[in-house]
């Protein structure tokens, strides 16, 4: 085997094994997914202003939290789809103020289920791997916020 053809090997190798792993990530969604997450708007980078807060740290030994608030009532979810970026190991608060019980599923590795009641729900939770996290709500088959973990 010639050089060249041996990189093109070494090439396409690469490839498929880039492609194999994406089309794995790609299908260990949620299997009550009905429809894919709305794609992100323009300005995706920027979390919106009423869904998410954060608070600053006191000092550098306190680690940074966001608190996310979730509205269910009847079958309206805000957020619907929009992305969220945080921190690997940062503490996320999910404030669920619901008119019913439901339940949220966290696509992170490991998977987080949670469950809320209805009135008012602080939901902890923290994402142990960089990636794109889909937290959807099984009660209404949708994505919820994608959170932009680095």
């Amino acid at each position: 085997m010639t050089r060249t053809t041996h990189r093109r090997s070494r090439r396409l190798a690469t490839a498929a094994a880039a492609l194999t792993i994406g089309l794995g990530a790609g299908l260990t969604g949620c299997a009550k997914d009905a429809e894919p997450a709305p794609p992100a708007s323009s300005t995706a980078s920027e979390p919106p202003s009423d869904t998410t807060s954060s608070s600053t740290p006191s000092d550098t030994a306190t680690p940074q939290s966001q608190t996310i608030d979730v509205s269910v009532s009847g079958d309206t979810v805000v957020p619907s789809g929009e992305r969220v970026d945080a921190k690997v190991g940062e503490e996320i608060v999910l404030h669920v103020t619901a008119d019913a019980p439901g339940e949220i599923h966290v696509h992170s590795t490991p998977e987080q289920e949670f469950t809320y009641e209805a009135g008012t729900t602080d939901l902890p939770l923290t994402i142990d791997q960089p990636g794109l996290v889909d937290v959807e709500s099984h009660t209404h088959d949708l994505v919820i916020v994608q959170l932009e973990v680095r």
